[in-house]
């Protein structure tokens, strides 16, 4: 249902936990996702914990999904000193290119605990269906 689009895209994403580098707008960090088929929605689950819903966006052209999030830094007071941040900052972004077997118009998505779910309704004409035969009466048989 979906095609990975950069087969290198994994390998930036472990580098960048190595070296603590963290994502920008010129050079997006992978955010995690799940993919899964539930009946007749394919379902794409990213884990953005600690990003606020309006710093989320959702985009769709054709059949190439992009999802970009940014974790902002908590405003912090002068008299706070940070002693370890482990949790990366900076912007994620993810595109994905979808089957044309997929409804792109009635994509719902969900934010709740940290992720984000997005329902991908499976197209009418992708699903399987019985086609019905006629028997012609005008047809008729031969006999010799």
């Amino acid at each position: 249902m979906l095609m990975r689009t950069d087969p290198f895209r994994e390998m930036d994403r472990i580098v960048q936990q190595m070296s603590g580098t963290y994502g920008t707008w010129s050079k997006p960090s992978v955010m995690p996702m799940d993919a899964y088929r539930e009946g007749d929605d394919y379902v794409i689950a990213f884990d953005l914990p600690g990003v606020s819903a309006d710093a989320i966006d959702v985009d769709v052209e054709r059949n190439m999904l992009t999802v970009k999030a940014e974790r902002r830094p908590v405003a912090k007071a002068d008299t706070v000193k940070v002693e370890l941040s482990e949790r990366p900052l900076g912007v994620f972004s993810r595109q994905i290119v979808l089957a044309d077997s997929l409804d792109t118009e009635r994509i719902h998505a969900d934010y709740d605990a940290g992720v984000l779910t997005l329902r991908i309704p499976i197209a009418e004409r992708a699903k399987p269906r019985k086609i019905a035969i006629r028997a012609d009466a005008t047809h008729r048989q031969i006999s010799t």
